[in-house]
């Protein structure tokens, strides 16, 4: 493909492939010259040199794969989204004139979509066949009567310009128009990477759309009284929209939930909180509208768990509105763009002002006969499915030609034939030394405001066709976006935020609004940190003993508590421990720590699982640490599996480096996280968990015969890190009273049993008017354990005999611990179907 010849000046145009028919060069007006706002901007751009903006796009690319800010589509591997530095531009007017278009034809749809499930005039009179409504898997039947008093809320079109400069529609979005969280993420990355060419344009601020978008949202709900309940729908974060789910609920002041966090009673919607329910009035639908209710609607073959039983009911009660409805999908369908101009008259008494690509229904009368005269012009697609592969005729054979043409003269109504379009070409940032000139398609956004019509983004998404790509069908599962600039010429008004006056709201600073999910989800992600942590622990300290490669006598029994430690904690195999060979139990360490399918492995896959399903929740500075961390930890833990025999200063750096990861998230969450809520959980999963670890490595050091138990008192010390201060408290003297009410029933040592259970007691009454006392007393019964222990020990005569003694003491203490956590599942997350629980395996 031709590049464009900055050093000269000179910008080549291109060509079509199939017809040689010039496309429209987006910096070049009708007399061939360059408009002064592209010429400015890439004045600029060049001035910064081929090699300098290569690197801003480096950047940019770190900066998208930092947030986990995935591609809209996933394809068979993760891709990350990427945008051009080179932003795509409009004129104010331009920009006015086409969404004052784009709003006309909006509100055609809209009315669409209000006659056919309601009065369905459009039938009656034969506007529309009744073969192109039915039929389609995207008409909800079940929407018909439902009250709704505008079935499309927020409209998206991706336009292409053809040859004669004219703008023409390609598809119609109206399910659920994704985008808008890329629209910011991409103004955001171009103000930082590339702010040189902000302060030689005046750009149109898209800002104050998304606070218009969340004052008619909270208008929408009509609440008086009382504060209007949002929430973004999502299908959870393995979704491919995951990061745009999650970004757009923040920017809109939205909560985010699954079904499973839904339920609808008395004919409303709630969400389920570990206070009660939480009612939800507007519901931005971010999921399939086919299965939305399991009750009414189909049910989604791929997610059997979707779906909220009585959603309908709530709709139909209008007690809850649904953004867009359920049924809006249908629009999208690829036919409808041959009937539209004729419903738009028939319905508004309207001529359409933007049309759309010409498009063919092949069985309107001479429709196939156009199609077999220009085949090479046109491609073939599903009349219904706006995302079924569409079949470029000039492709095809001559067997597979009359193949697709008796396929379509048997089924005329299935197909339509659309004109093939390349889109017009603006500049990119190419490999070599030159810009290039890429095919696009713009998408933009506008939200209905109020009776008032539509209030467009000021903004929106171009994406930039790679070689072989059709303008046509479901996008590509890995593309690249340009940001698009509205140049303001103080002509015209783009919107601001409008008054909307809410009631006084009360203070809140409890924990009981939080979702049951999400408090299940932060409570293992606690969990499964600390166990994490207390893994690499134990390895490290098993390391320390193997660094000489033999085991002497007098290690073995160590060595035997520390491998029914990392058996006990899944990270070991009993049947493959060889106490008597240091040779054998570094290669069972090494593989333990690198295995692709090894317990690290896993856990650091839960818990990179678990912040996903947290994202939400999390500042986007601790999501990008951790999850840069992870990625880290990951090369590390491939390089450990490449060494034949990696030594054990190796193994041992890994370990630390584990360890450094934990502290780091238990610092943000210390930090960063408010003390309430999901932070609240989060650290009651890692008391819990560590309570039951040290109870567990307790009971195996000191379970020796009463003249080994001085041995076994030390590496207790060890395995809680408490020997530094024990020595400062005792010099040398070990006496296993002073040892275990260090460990056990001193509740300021941080690394101790009995802090843990006064922190986990404190965290349980924190949840104030959720609290739940029976769990409280529980921890109470725990804590006086600990010091009977103790005092048991004071009055031995013998504290060595006692202490070897003691171990169905440690272990009624941690099974008492397993018990708390099956209460607290009962009590807090088993309000709903746990997926994670299900899903991960979890141990309690």
């Amino acid at each position: 493909m031709p590049g464009y010849w900055a050093e000269a000046g000179v910008f080549v145009g291109v060509r079509l492939a199939h017809n040689q028919e010039p496309a429209h060069d987006e910096l070049l007006d009708s007399q061939g010259r360059m408009g002064g706002p592209w010429r400015r901007m890439l004045g600029t751009l060049l001035g910064l040199g081929t090699v300098n903006l290569r690197e801003r796009r480096a950047q940019m690319d770190r900066g998208f794969a930092d947030l986990g800010a995935s591609a809209l589509l996933a394809g068979p591997q993760s891709s990350y989204w990427r945008c051009d530095p080179i932003p795509f531009l409009l004129r104010e007017r331009e920009f006015g004139d086409l969404t004052a278009q784009l709003s006309q034809r909006a509100a055609a749809i809209e009315a669409m979509l209000g006659d056919l499930y309601g009065e369905r005039s459009l039938l009656r009179q034969g506007i529309l066949p009744p073969g192109l409504v039915y039929p389609s898997p995207h008409y909800v039947h079940a929407c018909r009567g439902v009250a709704q008093k505008r079935h499309l809320q927020i409209y998206a079109a991706d336009l292409v310009r053809g040859p004669d400069g004219a703008w023409r529609v390609l598809a119609d979005r109206t399910a659920r128009p994704v985008g808008l969280a890329y629209v910011l993420e991409n103004r955001r990355a171009m103000a930082k990477i590339l702010p040189e060419i902000f302060g030689a344009n005046d750009i149109a601020d898209i800002r104050p759309f998304f606070d218009n978008f969340t004052d008619q949202l909270q208008l929408l709900a009509g609440t008086v009284g009382e504060a209007p309940g949002l929430a973004l729908l999502s299908p959870g974060h393995n979704d491919a929209r995951w990061f745009e789910n999650v970004a757009l609920a923040r920017v809109l002041g939205m909560a985010l939930v699954e079904d499973g966090d839904l339920t609808v009673r008395d004919g409303a919607l709630w969400i389920k909180t570990l206070r009660g329910l939480q009612a939800v009035h507007v519901l931005l639908r971010q999921c399939d509208g086919r299965y939305i209710d399991k009750l009414e609607l189909r049910s989604d073959p791929l997610n059997a768990q979707s779906g909220t039983p009585g959603l309908l009911h709530a709709m139909r009660s209008e007690n809850l509105v649904v953004v867009n409805s359920p049924g809006a999908g249908y629009a999208e369908a690829p036919a409808l763009r041959a009937f539209l101009p004729r419903i738009s008259e028939f319905l508004m008494g309207e001529e359409l002002a933007l049309p759309s690509v010409e498009t063919h229904w092949l069985a309107h009368p001479g429709a196939q006969s156009i199609l077999h005269a220009s085949a090479r012009d046109f491609i073939v697609r599903d009349a219904l499915n706006e995302d079924a592969q569409p079949t470029i005729v000039e492709y095809l054979d001559d067997i597979a030609r009359e193949n697709l043409f008796a396929r379509i003269a048997a089924a005329p109504d299935r197909y339509i034939a659309t004109s093939r379009v390349a889109g017009s070409f603006a500049p990119c940032i190419g490999e070599g030394d030159t810009l290039e000139p890429r095919g696009i398609i713009l998408r933009l956004y506008l939200v209905a405001d109020g009776d008032k019509g539509f209030m467009p983004l000021p903004g929106g998404l171009a994406r930039v066709l790679q070689p072989g790509d059709i303008a046509g069908g479901a996008p590509p599962t890995q593309a690249l976006s340009k940001d698009v600039w509205v140049l303001r010429e103080d002509s015209l008004y783009l919107g601001g935020s409008v008054n909307h006056a809410l009631p006084s709201l009360p203070v809140k600073r409890l924990a009981g609004d939080l979702p049951s999910r999400v408090a299940d989800n932060f409570y293992w992600f606690g969990r499964y940190l600390e166990r994490l942590e207390n893994a690499m622990r134990l390895m490290r300290t098993l390391l320390a003993r193997l660094s000489s490669g033999a085991v002497a006598p007098h290690e073995m029994p160590e060595i035997s508590v520390l491998c029914a430690c990392l058996t006990q904690s899944a990270m070991f195999d009993a049947s493959e421990i060889n106490l008597t060979s240091g040779a054998s139990l570094l290669a069972l360490s090494q593989l333990t720590l690198s295995h692709d399918a090894g317990p690290v492995a896993r856990m650091m896959g839960y818990i990179r699982d678990l912040i996903e399903r947290l994202r939400d929740r999390l500042s986007g500075e601790m999501y990008m640490a951790i999850s840069n961390d992870l990625r880290l930890l990951k090369g590390l833990r491939l390089v450990l599996g490449r060494s034949p025999r990696a030594p054990v200063g190796m193994l041992t750096d890994y370990c630390a480096r584990v360890m450094a990861f934990a502290a780091m998230v238990s610092g943000y969450a210390a930090e960063n996280m408010v003390h309430g809520g999901g932070g609240l959980f989060l650290h009651l999963g890692r008391r819990i968990e560590r309570a039951q670890n040290i109870a567990s490595q307790v009971r195996h050091a000191i379970d020796q015969k009463p003249e080994r138990i001085e041995a076994g008192l030390v590496l207790a010390l060890e395995l809680c890190d408490s020997t530094i201060t024990y020595r400062n408290r005792y010099i040398n003297v070990i006496q296993a009273a002073l040892v275990l009410d260090l460990v056990v029933a001193d509740d300021g040592n941080p690394r101790g049993l009995g802090y843990q259970l006064a922190q986990a007691r404190r965290l349980l009454q924190d949840l104030g008017e959720c609290k739940d006392e029976e769990m409280i007393a529980q921890f109470d019964q725990l804590i006086v354990a600990t010091t009977v222990i103790i005092a048991d020990l004071l009055a031995a005569p013998d504290q060595a005999v006692a202490a070897s003694q003691l171990r169905n003491p440690l272990m009624i203490i941690e099974n008492g611990l397993g018990q708390i956590s099956e209460a607290l599942t009962r009590r807090y997350f088993a309000l709903l179907p746990s997926k994670v629980t299900q899903m991960l395996g979890y141990a309690i």
